[in-house]
């Protein structure tokens, strides 16, 4: 398998920008040891208007409090998060592609207290296509139900997007790949849906949208409230509710949201076929969501924000 080349010219460390090759941490660093890091994914897509971040300043928020779960105090506050951000595209002169701000603890203590150790963060940016690959959108993916289970509630906090969270997704995910799959579906300790290994999910029944309520075994995700909005904004009837497993067989539609994932369709899972294939209120909300990010819907709470201009909305 080739490996995909995410170099740039620049990488904001701390109010700097360093070249590529400089962007180092220490093999001592706590988060190598320990896994003690909290990061973000924001895309930016090309706008009439010019490139936009999508809701930056809601994903540097959820960075903030992620650090707050995981007592990391950061040095910069939203708003010189969001300029870096901004800048870092324009100085990498890309019009579309994919910002990770990621906040860890540096080198200097190697028990598991972290107190010791500096808390650093980082902002770096690169193009990334289709997560799940070239035509998942357009065309679907399979999934499969995985082996292991979503972390319970008072374990790990799930509504912390910590990266020593997504080990329990990269099993998931591997899983999936190694039986033939292009993602895993994760169930919590309950038995009951929670999420795949980076997405959150959403079944349609009978003209209704569905999507696992928030049960501190998943991350309550960016793209999963857009598209809750954009079912009220449409008229289409969405609630927040148990999913039992077999729901994702009898369901008419199934789809995955997420950043990276963007709103891909699910027509199968465990090969078991999902109602005629890619929907047609999936293809609606997908429409509506692509529409939005690229500047062809009206944007009334301000969530595109341009990388030319400066932030529209404050950032806590």
């Amino acid at each position: 398998m080739s490996t995909p080349d995410f170099r740039t010219s620049w990488i904001w460390k701390d109010g700097d920008f360093l070249a590529w090759e400089d962007a180092n941490i220490h093999v001592m660093s706590h988060v190598v040891h320990y896994g003690s890091s909290v990061f973000e994914g924001v895309r930016c897509y090309p706008t009439p208007q010019g490139p936009a971040l999508f809701r930056l300043g809601d994903h540097l928020r959820r960075l903030k409090e992620s650090a707050r779960v995981y007592q990391m105090p950061m040095a910069f506050d939203g708003g010189d998060l969001a300029e870096a951000s901004r800048e870092l595209f324009r100085r990498n002169d890309l019009d579309e592609g994919y910002l990770r701000p990621l906040v860890i603890r540096g080198m200097g203590a190697l028990g598991v207290n972290p107190a010791a150790s500096p808390v650093e963060t980082y902002l770096m940016c690169w193009s990334w296509g289709r997560y799940l690959g070239a035509s998942a959108l357009d065309e679907g993916v399979d999934a499969c139900v995985s082996t292991w289970f979503r972390p319970a509630p008072n374990t790990f906090p799930a509504l912390a997007k910590a990266g020593g969270n997504y080990l329990n997704s990269q099993l998931m995910k591997m899983e999936a790949v190694r039986n033939g799959y292009a993602e895993g579906i994760a169930v919590g300790p309950s038995g009951l849906v929670s999420e795949g290994s980076a997405q959150n999910i959403f079944l349609v029944k009978d003209g209704a949208v569905a999507t696992p309520a928030l049960d501190g075994t998943m991350l309550g995700g960016i793209t999963r409230d857009t598209v809750l909005k954009l079912c009220r904004d449409l008229g289409i009837a969405a609630v927040e509710t148990q999913v039992p497993r077999e729901s994702l067989y009898a369901a008419d539609e199934l789809f995955f949201t997420g950043t990276a994932a963007e709103l891909t369709p699910v027509r199968s899972v465990d090969r078991t076929p999902v109602g005629e294939g890619v929907g047609p209120i999936t293809r609606t909300l997908q429409t509506a969501y692509m529409d939005l990010v690229r500047g062809a819907r009206p944007d009334p709470r301000g969530w595109r924000d341009l990388i030319g201009q400066p932030a529209r909305v404050e950032v806590a």
